[in-house]
């Protein structure tokens, strides 16, 4: 019999997975020019977002704030603007890497009681803790993918027409 904790883990990470599809799908039969085409005014690019998925998300959340990985916190400022994609980074590997990510995240999140609080949090960034178990973490990562995901559609529609999801 499977515990509980162990069964509602696995249902918030296919939710999860369900969202990082999306943000993945969206983008496919995109090239490289468009994937870095800002289109709305703040000057955000579609590569920019999943690098910033990758680097401001899935890895600041799981691997510092629930892990507390020292090497990942040391280098936290190391990017600067991770919405900021380098003209030499091939598109490819920032989606890569996103994958890479994605999936250390799941470990994190397979390992860790879900009940557990945060390895390190912080602070300098949000002032006293908001979210105080693995649980809240994952759900916010959820919910944060979720929404870009949805900036990811408006950009797509804007860039060449296509739409995720139609229901008519």
């Amino acid at each position: 019999m499977t515990a509980p904790a162990t069964t509602e883990v696995q249902a918030l990470l296919s939710f999860l997975h369900a969202q990082r599809r999306h943000v993945l799908g969206i983008l496919e039969g995109l090239g490289p020019e468009a994937l870095r085409q800002p289109v709305l005014p703040s000057g955000w690019s579609c590569l920019g977002l999943v690098q910033h998925l990758t680097l401001d998300v899935e890895r600041f959340w799981f691997q510092a704030v629930v892990t507390g990985d020292p090497a990942v916190i040391e280098a936290l400022d190391d990017n600067e603007d991770a919405w900021q994609v380098s003209p030499d980074v091939p598109h490819t590997e920032v989606l890569d890497r996103y994958r890479t990510e994605a999936g250390l995240s799941d470990a994190v999140v397979n390992a860790t009681d879900p009940d557990a609080g945060p390895a390190w949090w912080p602070h300098h960034l949000f002032g006293p803790p908001h979210l105080h178990t693995v649980r809240d973490v994952l759900l916010h990562v959820i919910t944060e993918t979720a929404c870009h995901a949805g900036h990811l559609d408006a950009a797509r529609e804007l860039l060449d027409g296509r739409r995720w999801l139609v229901l008519t």
